[in-house]
């Protein structure tokens, strides 16, 4: 695993809509249930079942997005005693939920501050650059074409599931795949662990097809027991559909700047030749 921190490819214009979006992200997940306290989402019984109301009617489901049949009984939100003992609260949905735009709110509900955190500091790296090179309104609009497509991409690969699909990470798979298109060559400081973080600079086509080629391995089931929590089939998704459709403005992208010579991490003095 490697750690992006910056890329050496400067902009043009502020990047509005990459920053909306990362506050949107931000904010949402303070207002979700339980959440803005917990490091990694905690589990005890009554935020557990207030939050597990709330995912239920707010995030994307497999089964739902496929089938397009939301379920009869859905929780409360509220704790109660049943048979097994304690238990969340089970009732008719009080709310009608259209499961396409079910797609669109999950990609701004998170698990907790590291899923979090990590998603927003791939957008901030890389999306700038993208939405320069696109433009406002158009960024934005392939931005959420991403979402949608790593969601029913999903949805697709399985289409019984009833795990709630949340979180940004598609969308910014999408992203990544169209800065690998248009700045393969672009430098990227990255932190590799091994045994300390070790700075290194690595062209975007290496750090960003080391990221790939991990999700596709974890997709397939490899590498992870059972691929885990992590819904790695959205990122393969995403990924490729950032890529098709950033394809067509590769013609005309200026290459990044060449950074410059760097000596034991810091930057070569230019020799003097005579």
């Amino acid at each position: 695993m490697v750690i992006p921190v910056h890329d050496v490819n400067p902009v043009r214009r502020t990047p509005y809509v990459t920053y909306t979006l990362i506050a949107a992200n931000v904010l949402v997940f303070l207002t979700m249930p339980g959440m803005a306290g917990s490091v990694t989402g905690g589990s005890d019984l009554a935020r557990l079942c207030h939050l597990q109301a709330f995912m239920d009617q707010y995030a994307a489901v497999p089964r739902e997005l496929i089938h397009h049949q939301p379920p009869h009984l859905v929780p409360t939100g509220a704790v109660g005693v049943g048979p097994h003992g304690p238990g969340c609260v089970v009732a008719p949905p009080a709310y009608t939920k259209w499961p396409p735009l079910s797609v669109f709110t999950a990609m701004f509900l998170h698990g907790g501050w590291l899923h979090l955190l990590g998603n927003m500091l791939f957008l901030l790296i890389f999306g700038n650059n993208v939405e320069d090179r696109m433009g406002h309104i158009r960024y934005f609009l392939f931005y959420v074409v991403c979402g949608y497509a790593a969601g029913y991409g999903y949805a697709l690969l399985n289409a019984g599931s009833a795990d709630p699909l949340i979180g940004a990470s598609g969308a910014i798979a999408g992203v990544l795949g169209a800065y690998i298109v248009l700045w393969p060559t672009a430098r990227v400081w990255v932190l590799v662990p091994f045994l300390v973080f070790l700075p290194l600079r690595l062209p975007a086509w290496l750090m960003l097809g080391f990221w790939f080629g991990l999700q596709a391995v974890y997709s397939s089931g490899h590498g992870v027991s059972g691929a885990g929590t992590v819904a790695y089939a959205a990122h393969v998704v995403g990924f490729v559909a950032g890529m098709l459709l950033a394809w067509p403005l590769r013609p005309g992208t200026p290459p990044p700047p060449e950074p410059p010579r760097l000596l034991f991490g810091r930057q070569a003095r230019p020799r003097q030749v005579w």
